[in-house]
């Protein structure tokens, strides 16, 4: 199978493509429910004052005045935000929707782009997110892919990993190993640092189930996924 457009254009700068198979594949052809996965470890409470202590010591280390006009109320409000980041909502209940009459349609939740902190530099990455998957007798509401995808970003990340706790959990809350995510990650750390290439992009890819299997499935999704690429 030729590579697909979402992961070699020749008008984009790749920093790398990592295709990341999922290791809960079934055996071919076929599909299994897997159990729920658990849902993340509750993050540490951020210490906002400590943080705030650190930020201005860190003015200070930079040749800056904490004191002056401008930056008197700055290693307040960034200690405020990095405690509204990495605190995460908590996931709502799974709203799912009855349909008795769907067999084997593909399901493609794509245009979600989601913030989160590369763990290397604690420079921000933006993570565009698509997810499909085979209903099977039932729909999962739409509102919670985008939460999943929400919650794994809030918190110091690399993007392989991302993609794979999204695959997982979407795998849990479907009980179906017939899930695919592709990612897209534009990543300051290497845009605006080191190489300075605005351009790069990263793409990462976790498959499972009949994904993993069926080549015509798996073509479909990412040409769908492709296609809702920017769609935000």
């Amino acid at each position: 199978m030729s590579a697909h457009p979402m992961f070699n254009s020749p008008t984009i700068a790749t920093e790398a493509t990592s295709m990341t198979n999922a290791v809960y594949g079934s055996t071919p052809g076929q599909s299994a429910a897997v159990p729920a996965q658990p849902g993340p470890a509750a993050p540490r409470p951020v210490d906002t004052k400590r943080v705030t202590e650190l930020i201005g010591q860190l003015l200070v280390a930079l040749g800056e005045d904490p004191e002056r006009e401008g930056l008197v109320d700055t290693p307040a409000r960034v200690a405020s935000w990095w405690s509204s980041f990495l605190t995460p909502e908590p996931c709502a209940m799974v709203t799912s929707f009855t349909e008795t009459r769907l067999s084997a349609q593909l399901v493609v939740v794509g245009g979600m782009s989601v913030w989160s902190l590369c763990e290397h530099h604690l420079l921000p990455m933006n993570l565009e997110v698509a997810i499909g998957y085979l209903p099977d007798g039932e729909v999962i509401g739409l509102s919670k892919f985008g939460r999943i995808a929400q919650r794994y970003a809030g918190r110091l990340q690399v993007q392989e990993r991302f993609t794979r706790q999204v695959a997982e959990e979407i795998a849990g809350v479907v009980a179906s190993k017939d899930v695919a995510v592709a990612v897209r990650g534009t990543h300051l750390c290497m845009s605006m640092r080191g190489v300075r290439m605005e351009a790069a992009r990263t793409t990462t890819l976790q498959v499972g189930g009949l994904f993993k299997h069926d080549p015509v499935l798996s073509q479909q999704f990412l040409t769908i996924a492709s296609g809702q690429r920017g769609a935000v």
